[in-house]
């Protein structure tokens, strides 16, 4: 493309100001979208700055030159709710149908003019031309994969070991003690020669130590699985491409 001073180009758009059908400023012209088929230029996007987006598509047929800019016949709002499309990307099947339809367009009609009814542009008479040459780049991307090993073994084993142990146990036991108390008067019968013997038994309380097993724990094994961050790393290759001459960098729909 011819992109002398005298020759208008969709290149002098980028970052011109878009205005809606009220004469409002609604942002930045960010890019042009070509048709794949006659390479035409067919979409714009603007940076608007609203809240959740960042780029909104909106249709190059019907806009007109308006304070040194752009100047397209829907409100704000219109644009706004536009489908969402990722900018810097091709528009699929889908996403241009969706576009044509909010905007009001037929997207099957057999060529531009039927499609857009004929509405003018600020582009007419602007030079553009389709892509006559291209190149296809690729890249090597790194392909990582998981694979599950093992990495180690638990097991329980349960053996007995001996210890000593002391428990104080109070124990109770009889004694015998002498109790004299005075008597008074006179004490009947007559004393009796010999001895007299007066007996009774005591009793003591034994330890008697025997053992009781009882449980006392239970001891299981759980597995957790943990997510840990490992870095691989490798070399990979990509193709890049040098371009000779002056071109018209405006990206394709």
């Amino acid at each position: 493309m011819n992109t002398s001073n005298t020759t208008k180009s969709h290149r002098n758009w980028l970052g011109q100001d878009l205005y809606d059908s009220t004469g409002s400023k609604i942002g930045s012209i960010d890019q042009i979208y070509l048709d794949d088929q006659s390479g035409q230029p067919e979409w714009l996007t603007v940076s608007t700055g609203w809240f959740g987006t960042s780029t909104q598509f909106v249709p190059i047929a019907g806009t007109t030159v308006h304070n040194e800019g752009i100047k397209v016949p829907y409100t704000e709002d219109h644009i706004k709710d536009a489908p969402a499309v990722d900018a810097d990307q091709h528009l699929d099947a889908d996403q241009e149908r969706r576009l044509y339809e909010h905007y009001g367009f037929q997207h099957d009609a057999t060529d531009h003019e039927a499609a857009y009814g004929g509405r003018e542009r600020a582009d007419e008479g602007y030079e553009y031309s389709g892509v006559d040459a291209e190149v296809t780049l690729s890249e090597e991307q790194l392909a990582v994969d998981k694979v599950e090993r093992e990495a180690g073994a638990v097991r329980l084993r349960k053996y007995v070991v001996t210890e000593d142990v002391n428990v104080t146990v109070p124990v109770r036991k009889q004694v015998a003690r002498i109790v004299r108390t005075p008597a008074t008067g006179t004490a009947p019968g007559q004393i009796v020669d010999g001895d007299v013997v007066e007996e009774i038994t005591l009793k003591e309380e034994e330890v008697v130590v025997d053992k009781n097993v009882v449980a006392k724990e239970t001891v299981g094994i759980e597995t957790e699985t943990v997510t840990a961050q490992q870095e691989v790393s490798g070399q990979v290759r990509r193709e890049e491409v040098e371009v000779d001459g002056v071109v018209d960098e405006s990206p394709r729909r």
